[in-house]
């Protein structure tokens, strides 16, 4: 899977952009320039096709927060709009979704008078010389591609608030709203992970199997306990770890009613020191490690800013491991940091794109109108 490009409009400091995107992406700019704005935009498609849009929006201050605040074009319905180019390898497809959120109408009685509605939606797929609607959606009312192959109109309306693909979805009689769901779903978003001593990652937790890392890291030591002792293999996790820790190698037990997990320094062979006693770096890294070498990896990883409270020591030994990751995942990667652009450029041979403000909005150097990067190869 592999997400093609991306589409935003009219949300934040995303006045209008659209890019065209590579196994391997870094952003990188100054602050305030609107780089995890594009990350965001990224992660509302997901709580579309979750159907949870509306929540996640109002979650960060609704749509008067949410909505472009710079100056406006008069447009009739002024609309947050997010669309995204999803290639499946293995079907041979193409998926487009795309979707347009906005306000109530001033007179209207359907929704809250702030929430985020849902004002149109679209998924096409192409196998072929050209695109097949699926699903489209104007308002409340949904019209899907049935079995027969004709566009009908779908027996139950979508409430103001939530989306069509999470709705028919659920329904179960799509195969292609599901394919596309399961796709969406499975992208990993890692940022703002806490480090505090009341951190999810440095608490034991239940020992269960768990091939990939949770987004807030609470299943951290099942991770690594999932990494040592069923697939028994932890030869680039250890090499990461001990280039980052000067040496250190990762101590997991036979988890009991609880998995949990340490470190052994070279300093103290017969100590183990548990999460609670590692510094915010460390533990951070530690996360990133379980993030990025899991057991079964996401299609798509992305991480903001995932040099935070790292040493820069450490930027090396991360960049190996997103070079490793690269082999099976779409990687996503915002960061302030030019050392570790430049270690994922060496690695990957991929060139940072670099943010930048024009005309007030939020835009990529040397992109043009149509997406694409100018004497970037890839």
């Amino acid at each position: 899977m592999l997400l093609r490009s991306m589409f935003a409009a009219n949300y934040r400091s995303l006045r209008s952009i659209r890019m065209d995107l590579a196994g391997v992406n870094v952003f990188i700019g100054e602050n305030g320039v609107g780089k995890s704005n594009l990350y965001r935009a990224l992660q509302l498609v997901q709580a579309a096709v979750r159907g949870n849009l509306a929540y996640e929006i109002a979650a960060e201050g609704g749509m008067a927060s949410a909505l472009w605040s710079g100056p406006r074009r008069d447009e009739k319905n002024f609309r947050i709009k997010l669309d995204v180019e999803v290639l499946d390898e293995e079907r041979a497809a193409t998926f487009r979704y795309r979707v347009e959120a906005g306000l109530r109408p001033p007179k209207a009685a359907a929704g809250f008078a702030f929430e985020p509605q849902i004002k149109a939606e679209e998924l096409s797929v192409e196998t072929g010389s050209r695109p097949v609607t699926m699903v489209k959606r104007m308002g409340p009312g949904i019209m899907v591609r049935g079995e027969r192959g004709r566009m009908e109109e779908y027996p139950e309306q979508a409430m103001t608030s939530e989306t069509a693909i999470a709705l028919l979805g659920d329904a179960g009689h799509y195969p292609e709203v599901g394919a596309f769901r399961r796709m969406v779903e499975g992208w990993r978003f890692f940022h703002g992970v806490r480090t505090d001593r009341d951190s999810p990652l440095r608490r034991p937790c239940l020992a269960v199997t768990s091939p990939l890392l949770d987004q807030d890291g609470g299943n951290l030591a099942a991770v690594f306990a999932t990494l040592v002792h069923t697939r028994q293999d932890t030869v680039d996790l250890g090499r990461a770890i001990a280039a980052a820790f000067g040496g250190a190698k990762l101590h997991v037990p036979e988890p009991g009613e609880s998995a949990e997990f340490g470190l052994v320094f070279p300093d103290f062979p017969n100590r183990v020191f548990h999460p609670r006693e590692l510094s915010d770096g460390q533990i951070r890294f530690l996360g990133l490690a379980a993030a990025l070498m899991s057991y079964r990896q996401p299609p798509l990883i992305a991480l903001n800013e995932p040099e935070a409270s790292l040493h820069p020591d450490m930027l090396p030994p991360l960049a190996d491991m997103i070079a490793e990751a690269a082999r099976s995942s779409q990687i996503w990667i915002v960061t302030h940091s030019e050392q570790l652009a430049s270690a994922v450029e060496e690695r990957c041979g991929v060139r940072p794109k670099r943010v930048i403000r024009k005309d007030g909005a939020t835009w990529i150097e040397g992109m043009r109108l149509t997406g694409f990067i100018e004497d970037d190869e890839n």
